[in-house]
């Protein structure tokens, strides 16, 4: 019976413990949770940026006169040569005339040089295609990839617009050489009674702004229509230099915000190699990096300096092992994530390949499934008890 007293004893105490320990441990701290999975990810590179010509061609009187009222709009087509003004010319003094044979040398310089220009772009623009070419037929064999293929591809569609801009150089150099030559006809031949001088178009193209349209004195190069090419639409963003090292020639892009229902894709043509500062809204000093982005989908609707927001992919897999961005903390200098295993928090340190706003590609330090706090506080510590919300 003694016995029997000590060991109901000993089962009441042990009890007791027991209960106390339940009742006194701290409870498990509810957290949010996500999951370590596999799937497609892009990093891209985001701004603000416009539409533009990428040739303008500002007219400008060729003489100092009249100019008679402007009977073309903003909008309306304009062909080479086609006549877009007309200046009366005013009386020129004789002492001009070597200043007007000058100009003409200038221009024919000019012309000269715009001619060897295209030229040479008509020459890269052919290697451009049998380098193209050449890809096609590797390709075909499996000797090379689809990627430098369609490298080649991009390199051919560059060239031929570089092309297509050497040739409206060369024929707006043309159109400033007559030009040049009409205003020194005017100094030869004198104040003639009603002499008129045409003012020329150098390309095909739109008229985009009339800078003068109502009869008034000018005088020679003033600014009179800015025409452009409508065709040669491409797309100009500053980025931040940090973000633009990022960004390579051939980067696809996705143009969003410009008030179509789908985006409209488009190709990187160019990072330039310059920078300049630009002050942000919050009055701080950023260095910027102007990005040219050509239109692979047709731009549709969209005119000169209309608003789009940029959507630059630098990176992108179909299949990366990603994480939470807002579970990833900083431990010493690594980076880290609390995993939930068996109730309780297990710090991890983990290997970080690619970031983007809102995931980060995992390389090593835990595997897919793995459940993980997200914006781990001071609070949680290695071991300590949770609950999933």
């Amino acid at each position: 019976m003694k016995r029997r007293k000590h060991k109901w004893v000993w089962l009441a105490a042990a009890a007791a413990l027991a209960a106390g320990y339940i009742l006194l441990r701290p409870e498990a701290v509810k957290v949010d949770v996500g999951r370590v999975v596999r799937g497609p990810m892009t990093v891209t590179v985001e701004e603000e940026g416009e539409t533009r010509i990428h040739d303008h061609f500002i007219i400008s009187s060729p003489v100092s006169g009249r100019l008679l009222r402007i009977e073309l709009e903003a909008g309306d087509s304009v062909a080479p040569g086609q006549v877009v003004a007309r200046v009366v010319p005013a009386p020129i003094e004789p002492r001009l005339r070597a200043e007007l044979v000058a100009q003409l040398q200038a221009a024919e310089a000019s012309t000269r040089e715009a001619a060897a220009q295209e030229e040479k772009a008509r020459n890269e623009y052919e290697q451009a295609r049998r380098d193209r070419a050449r890809a096609e037929q590797l390709t075909a064999s499996g000797v090379t990839s689809k990627e430098a293929l369609e490298r080649a591809q991009t390199a051919e569609a560059s060239a031929g617009k570089v092309l297509e801009a050497a040739r409206d150089r060369l024929q707006a150099a043309r159109s400033q050489q007559e030009a040049a030559k009409a205003r020194l006809l005017e100094a030869e031949r004198g104040d003639r009674e009603g002499a008129v001088v045409p003012v020329r178009s150098p390309l095909k193209g739109k008229v985009l702004r009339l800078l003068q349209q109502s009869e008034r004195v000018v005088i020679a190069g003033t600014p009179l229509l800015d025409v452009g090419y409508s065709p040669q639409l491409e797309v100009v963003t500053d980025v931040l230099s940090t973000e633009a090292v990022k960004v390579r020639a051939g980067d696809p892009v996705l143009l969003e915000g410009w008030g179509g229902a789908k985006p409209i894709r488009g190709r990187v043509r160019l990072v330039e190699p310059s920078g300049f500062t630009k002050i942000s809204a919050l009055g701080i000093e950023e260095q910027r990096v102007n990005v040219v982005i050509d239109f692979v989908d047709p731009p549709g609707p969209l005119g000169d300096a209309y608003r789009v927001e940029a959507r630059i992919i630098v990176w992108e897999a179909k299949d990366a092992l990603k994480v939470p961005a807002s579970a990833l903390f900083l431990h010493g200098q690594s980076w880290a994530v609390f995993a939930v295993e068996n109730g309780r928090a297990r710090l991890k340190t983990v290997e970080i390949g690619h970031r983007n706003a809102s995931e980060a590609e995992v390389r090593a330090g835990i595997g897919e499934g793995q459940m993980v706090i997200l914006h781990p506080t001071n609070q949680i510590q290695d071991g300590l008890r949770v609950e999933p919300r």
